[in-house]
């Protein structure tokens, strides 16, 4: 399996259109000239996706504040990811990716060490992209706990 360059930060952010959590498609170009905060999680439900999207949403008004708008994406079915909403109150889009297209586009699938082995899977990323559509920040193999926190510092807002 070929793995896709890492984005780095100047690069034109892959363009996309996926569904949400109510299934309705959702394009990187509906937020030209916003700020976008978009991360992918490996799956919904489980407790390190659980904590960092708490995270985001209890963070959410004040990032909103600053200009940014934030986005889920896993390769859930838009089913799983409307559950994770309902459940854990969640307030920003989730989009659901199953054939990896787009985690691909932005080098989030590959290998990655889990428990000492190597194996195949979701790379927990964050992408900060501008109102023009390129990436500012671009963050790989990021922690579950704590993103959020570290992420407002990078970007000013601690």
């Amino acid at each position: 399996m070929h793995m896709t360059t890492r984005l780095e930060a100047g690069d034109t952010a892959p363009a996309f259109t996926l569904h949400d959590q109510d299934d309705k498609p959702v394009s990187l170009s509906d937020f030209a000239g916003k700020k976008v905060i978009l991360y992918f999680y490996p799956a919904a439900m489980t407790p390190g996706c659980t904590t960092q999207a708490c995270d985001f949403r209890d963070n959410l008004a004040s990032l909103q504040a600053a200009g940014f708008v934030v986005l889920g994406v896993s390769k859930d079915t838009p089913a799983k990811l409307k559950k994770f909403q309902e459940h854990d109150a969640l307030t920003f889009p989730l989009l659901s990716d199953p054939d990896l297209a787009v985690h691909n586009a932005y080098a989030t699938f590959g290998e990655k060490s889990m428990y000492g082995k190597i194996v195949q899977g979701v790379i927990r990323s964050t992408f900060v992209i501008d109102e023009k559509g390129q990436v500012e920040l671009p963050l790989y193999n990021v922690k579950a706990t704590g993103h959020v926190a570290s992420l407002r510092t990078k970007l000013g807002l601690a």
